[in-house]
């Protein structure tokens, strides 16, 4: 059995990858807004982060507004290291709950390393796992194995959506319609 481990020249093919920016109020309703749509049939999260930060920040936050809207309980919540041994501990708290779906706020090369560790490991479903901005860069499903990302979904800073759609992060929505003009017809009735 092959290690699901990146080596190093892996980690390092697509350059560096910018920390984690702070989530935006429109990331996070966005990110709300595909986890508590009534079509998921969602109830049940474990909530899974990365140690900077922003990371915390935007998982706590996650955490505070599913609460509010009443949808309890959070299975766990679990965090791991940017580099790690194996993320084997981690990744058997993150599925070891079996929820509904899975919230993930992290650094890019972090979340690869355990997404790898997931798919080879774990009985994971990408399709049920939901990530904030940072997740939703190309690189990263390109780092975790083209196959290994399939169906996860996501919000971006600017409130649109995204999926993993073989190999490739795909923009579904690009935030909020600009405003229209109103226009007035005048005629006779």
């Amino acid at each position: 059995m092959t290690s699901p481990l990146l080596s190093r020249a892996e980690a390092t093919a697509y350059g560096p990858f910018p920390s984690p920016a702070p989530h935006t109020d429109a990331e996070l309703t966005a990110l709300l807004g595909l986890v508590a749509s009534p079509g998921a049939r969602i109830s049940t999260v474990v909530v899974g982060h990365g140690r900077d930060a922003a990371s915390r920040a935007a998982a706590a936050a996650f955490i505070g507004e599913w609460r509010a809207l009443g949808r309890l309980p959070v299975l766990a919540v679990v965090d791991w290291p940017e580099s790690a041994a194996s993320w084997l501990r981690a990744a058997g708290r993150f599925t070891a709950g079996e929820p509904d779906a899975w919230v993930v706020a992290a650094a890019p090369l972090g979340w690869a390393q355990m997404s790898r560790r997931l798919r080879h490991s774990t009985g994971w479903d990408p399709a049920r796992t939901y990530g904030f901005a940072a997740l939703g860069d190309s690189r990263v499903p390109a780092l975790a194995g083209r196959t290994t990302l399939q169906g996860m979904r996501g919000a971006d800073a600017d409130g649109g959506t995204w999926t993993v759609d073989r190999g490739w992060v795909v923009q579904l929505l690009t935030g909020p319609p600009a405003p229209r003009a109103t226009t007035h017809r005048h005629g006779t009735l």
